[in-house]
């Protein structure tokens, strides 16, 4: 594996041994120190939990357990959700309230049910994909670098998974548009807005070309998850354009599925999702839904919505949020630009919101990477994560979660991840050249 222009390239193969040897010695220090630190998972951290905590004391026995109709959110009823949350999440997604399903903690969850409905029931009277898939494989559309979990649910339901380009400004619509000629291709999965992992926002025009998509399977379905919705860093964010208004100028009003939930606005796990469709989508799903349950927590839902109120209250709460992770962001890029600029190794995004930093190595570089700095004590998301079947085809995509760890470890952390990388990066370019520099 070649590196133009590195930092390890202009060595001559004694500066290089020297180097590799120095790190190998740093390395032995590090795993030395028994450290046991974990950047593998978007967990928010303590500090972030706190903020939220006080939405526990909203409902007490004293207080008003009714919605706004009149629902008593202690008793069985309210399948879609009680008015109030609707209302909410309408805001938050920018669509009228009765467009909005209102879930349980997980929008993934309601994810699997769309797919699920799909497979048993059919999209929009069509015949179910269970009875397709005899005929011919069915494929599903997955944006890379993407998120696992996504992935996870298609692979499950037995979708061949097709890796398409996420590029700057939104996915490679070209080749998506190209895909969608195929009627076996029955839908996609989209993170618009701080896409896991890399960040990245699609443009005005992305959203428009995937609304206008005229796929040949009349069930192919748009996955829009937008779980990073409010989760901007900085103040002066960027803007994502709304994919209904989208669809309804195109002449394709049933063509998303959108999601979001409160997991990262307060408790994961004890969070509210919501999932917003077009009155025919809906209509078609609430046959199932019907069947499913009577309906989700309505104490939770109503706790949310007095403790957050409006989208206004989401927005000054998200800004707390922000206080907490933005530090964090800026650490990563700051060790990482101090500790690998000038080597010419790598790059990372720098997002304006969201979760994660996506590093993007040289080829073959991930999976030693992730080892080596396993081994030292810092766990990070498995390699090849971030595509289909966790098959990276260029091993050089790493997700890096800064939220969880305080601080201090994550300065530790980053402190051995770069560290790691360097030595990585050395040992390919001595195993370039042929010169035979042994791993130890």
């Amino acid at each position: 594996m070649k590196m133009p222009g590195s930092y390890y390239d202009d060595l001559t193969d004694s500066e290089l041994a020297g180097e590799i040897d120095a790190l190998e010695t740093q390395v032995d220090q590090i795993k030395a120190r028994g450290l046991s630190l974990n950047m593998a998972r978007g967990k928010p951290c303590p500090e972030q939990l706190e903020l939220s905590t006080p939405m526990l004391d909203v409902l007490g026995s004293g207080s008003s357990l009714f919605a706004s109709d009149g629902t008593d959110c202690r008793n069985y009823g309210c399948l879609m959700g009680i008015p109030e949350a609707r209302e909410l999440f309408g805001q938050i997604m920018g669509v009228p309230a009765d467009r909005v399903f209102v879930g349980g903690e997980s929008s993934l969850t309601l994810m699997h049910d769309v797919i699920s409905h799909g497979m048993v029931h059919g999209i929009a009277g069509c015949e179910p994909w269970l009875l397709q898939a005899q005929r011919a494989p069915l494929k599903w559309i997955c944006l890379v670098p993407g998120y696992d979990r996504h992935f996870a649910i298609t692979e499950y339901f037995g979708f061949e998974l097709v890796s398409v380009a996420l590029r700057d400004d939104g996915p490679d619509m070209d080749e998506v548009e190209r895909l969608v000629a195929d009627p076996t291709v029955k839908g996609m999965w989209c993170v618009p807005m701080y896409s896991n992992p890399s960040g990245i926002v699609y443009s005005d025009e992305a959203v428009a070309r995937i609304a206008a998509l005229r796929p040949a399977a009349p069930d192919f379905r748009v996955m829009w998850d937008n779980a990073y919705c409010e989760h901007h860093l900085y103040d002066d964010h960027p803007t994502l354009a709304n994919v209904f208004d989208a669809c309804e100028a195109a002449g394709n009003p049933d063509l998303v599925y959108e999601f979001c939930s409160t997991s990262k606005i307060t408790l994961p796990g004890a969070g509210v999702s919501a999932m917003a469709a077009s009155p025919a989508n809906l209509a078609d799903l609430k046959a199932q839904l019907t069947v499913q349950m009577i309906g989700h927590d309505k104490l939770n839902q109503l706790r949310h919505v007095r403790f957050l109120r409006d989208v206004d209250g989401v927005h000054e709460h998200m800004r707390r949020q922000a206080q907490v992770l933005r530090p964090r962001f800026e650490l990563v890029d700051r060790r990482l630009t101090q500790g690998l600029a000038d080597l010419r190794v790598a790059t990372w995004s720098r997002p304006r919101g969201g979760y994660f930093v996506m590093f993007n190595g040289p080829e073959g570089s991930a999976k030693a990477i992730v080892s080596l700095a396993g081994e030292c004590g810092v766990k990070l998301t498995g390699a090849g994560a971030t595509w289909p079947h966790h098959d990276d085809p260029r091993d050089s995509d790493i997700r890096i979660a800064p939220s969880f760890p305080s601080l201090e470890e994550l300065d530790e952390a980053l402190d051995v991840f770069v560290t790691c990388v360097k030595l990585v990066c050395a040992r390919l370019a001595a195993a370039s050249r042929g010169t035979g520099a042994d791993e130890r």
